[in-house]
């Protein structure tokens, strides 16, 4: 009896320490795929869902963990969320596992972001399968097209606000001139080349340094670096000069940006990084026209609109 009882003490702080990888391999997360807390969740399409899956993953299309097509960015309504989560049956304990299609480093940031903002909503144990679905495949790992049956949590979650910068955190930030300010966009973006459509101007942030998303794929590769080659890169970008300083990292709607908050708040520990959720689209919304550099002239605005 007293053996089963010490025994069953170490299940129980093992379970209190566990702390989820932020990347799993596919071989990783098929060893911790039938764990009862382990939540496989699916952002692809409905369609490719059905076509074949994990066996146990759930869908939540990306398009549900996002706001409207005016502003797509914005975080969804907390009840919106709440309802998804619920609907999911996540929990604060669940490890939750994001996949997406694994296509290319853009598809990497909608994994990143499922992933942020279920941290901001209070799940902590986290990962994303590094590759997603392509990387499942190219493993030869099993798939399937049955749909699990999940019973609704009553999870209530609240807005952990330490990891999101709204529009008026970054104004703050832009006046004081003390935030490292990360654009994350392909460099066309942050020279003021071209825009998001839903975007009223082209440009980048006032102060500003570019860091590309891709910077943290090795060339030709959808899965994200290891741990060592991430703290190389980010040794060669302003990101590594000053780790200690407030870091916002933003794009045009708070997708590619995510990868960067994952690459530094996730894989390099950094506790003062936040993302910009809104971005590029959401600044340029707001009637102040708030301060950015990169801005095109009027005549090159007017040839941009006969490309």
């Amino acid at each position: 009896m007293k053996k089963l009882l010490q025994f069953a003490f170490a299940l129980t702080v093992a379970g209190s320490t566990f702390a989820a990888q932020p990347l799993l391999s596919p071989a990783e997360l098929q060893a911790q795929a039938k764990a009862p807390q382990v939540r496989i969740i699916d952002i692809r399409e409905p369609k490719a869902y059905a076509e074949a899956h994990i066996p146990g993953a759930v869908s939540a299309p990306y398009g549900q963990w996002r706001g409207p097509a005016s502003n797509p960015g914005e975080l969804p309504a907390l009840p919106q969320l709440t309802q998804l989560v619920q609907s999911l049956g996540l929990t604060p304990d669940s490890h939750a596992v994001v996949v997406s299609s694994g296509a290319d480093t853009t598809d990497f940031g909608s994994a990143a972001r499922v992933y942020w903002t279920l941290k901001v909503l209070g799940v902590q144990q986290l990962s994303v399968l590094n590759g997603g679905m392509q990387a499942w495949a190219g493993a030869k790992l099993p798939q399937d097209k049955v749909v699990p049956q999940i019973a609704a949590s009553r999870f209530t979650p609240t807005l952990d606000t330490r990891y999101i910068a709204s529009r008026e955190d970054v104004v703050d930030k832009v006046q004081s001139g003390k935030a490292l300010l990360v654009d994350a966009r392909p460099a066309a973006f942050f020279a003021g080349e071209t825009k998001h459509a839903a975007a009223k101007q082209a440009g980048t942030l006032k102060g500003a340094v570019h860091v590309e998303h891709s910077r943290w794929f090795a060339p030709g590769s959808t899965a994200m670096m290891s741990v060592p080659e991430v703290q190389k890169v980010a040794a060669s970008t302003p990101l590594g000069q000053q780790p200690s300083v407030d870091t916002v990292a933003f794009c045009n709607t708070g997708h590619w940006a995510a990868t960067h908050w994952f690459a530094q708040s996730e894989l390099l520990g950094q506790k003062n990084v936040k993302l910009y959720a809104g971005s590029m689209v959401d600044w340029t919304l707001d009637a102040a026209n708030l301060p950015m550099d990169n801005v095109p002239g009027r005549l090159q605005q007017l040839k941009s609109l006969f490309r």
